[in-house]
């Protein structure tokens, strides 16, 4: 029997030993863009994979959601961080160039409206007051026109540009139509410009991933929804609506066949359930994770 354990044990340790010295010898480079939203994901996961693959370079772009798809649909990239599905016009630019892809739901997002901390009257707002203020045509200015009893003061708008899925995604739902906005507001891919500037500006309201708001939640303060607060719990039931909505990656089959690819979209998937939450996303459950690996 002891001879038998020391066989199993000395043929566990010689897998281990080989699968780790694959994995040193393993090179290539994979290359990721797309959402800023997604992207806090993703480079967790990247740090974590670079650890046992330190020869695997794992480029990853912030270009929003859109901007990926434009390199993804063409072939330039072999993942896309996408915080929306992709659309019609994409997948057929995708099928003219022969882009075969796998769609893989990595988290749930609320999209959070967030106000400034010295914020006293917007601490909740409805839907139709969010379609008022952020619809095309809009001509709310101050926070009197919007709501009587608030200040009669300018109004300073933040958000995503308009390459944006977080700006596809709370357009559609706000104002019933994706890209459906007003244009006066001021827009960038870089989640950390929209922060500063709400967190700067007392008559300052923006919206962007719930990771961020959760990382500066001491320089800012959301607004509830309908009377909900996005938090874990909300965004996971789907009570924090209209703006809880799922998170993927796009990964290019023919990129997959690569080792490279292979070895991080596979540790990706494995890894998520540990390392979404740890970013301030919900995370899927392990039966859903399991699921898309089973994919492959």
């Amino acid at each position: 029997m002891k001879n038998l354990l020391l066989l199993l044990t000395t043929f566990v340790t010689l897998i281990f030993i080989s699968n780790a010295q694959a994995a040193s010898k393993l090179r290539g480079k994979v290359s990721i863009d797309g959402s800023s939203t997604v992207f806090p994901i993703t480079e967790a996961v990247a740090e974590e994979f670079r650890n046992e693959y330190p020869r695997v370079r794992v480029n990853i772009g912030v270009s929003g959601t859109g901007g990926g798809f434009k390199k993804f649909t063409v072939g330039e990239i072999d993942i896309n961080n996408a915080s929306r599905s992709i659309k019609d016009k994409e997948k057929s630019k995708a099928g003219k160039n022969k882009i075969n892809y796998a769609v893989i739901p990595v988290a749930y997002d609320g999209i959070t409206v967030v106000i400034n901390n010295a914020n006293t009257w917007a601490k909740t707002m409805t839907r139709d007051d969010l379609r008022k203020l952020w619809d095309a045509g809009s001509k709310i200015k101050t926070w009197k026109q919007l709501n009587p009893a608030w200040p009669d003061r300018k109004i300073k708008l933040y958000g995503p540009g308009t390459d944006s899925g977080t700006f596809d995604y709370f357009t559609k739902a706000i104002n019933g139509k994706s890209g459906k906005c007003r244009s006066d507001f001021t827009k960038s891919e870089d989640d950390n410009v929209l922060v500063s500037g709400v967190a700067g500006d007392i008559d300052a309201l923006g919206f962007f991933g719930y990771a961020y708001y959760k990382e500066n939640k001491t320089k800012l303060q959301s607004v509830a929804i309908g009377g909900v607060k996005p938090t874990m719990k909300t965004i996971n039931n789907g009570s924090y609506k209209p703006l809880s909505r799922p998170i993927f990656i796009y990964v290019n089959k023919a990129s997959y066949k690569r080792e490279e690819v292979k070895a991080f979209v596979d540790f990706y998937i494995k890894s998520a359930a540990g390392l979404v939450g740890d970013v301030g996303y919900v995370p899927l459950s392990a039966k859903k994770y399991k699921e898309q690996l089973s994919k492959f």
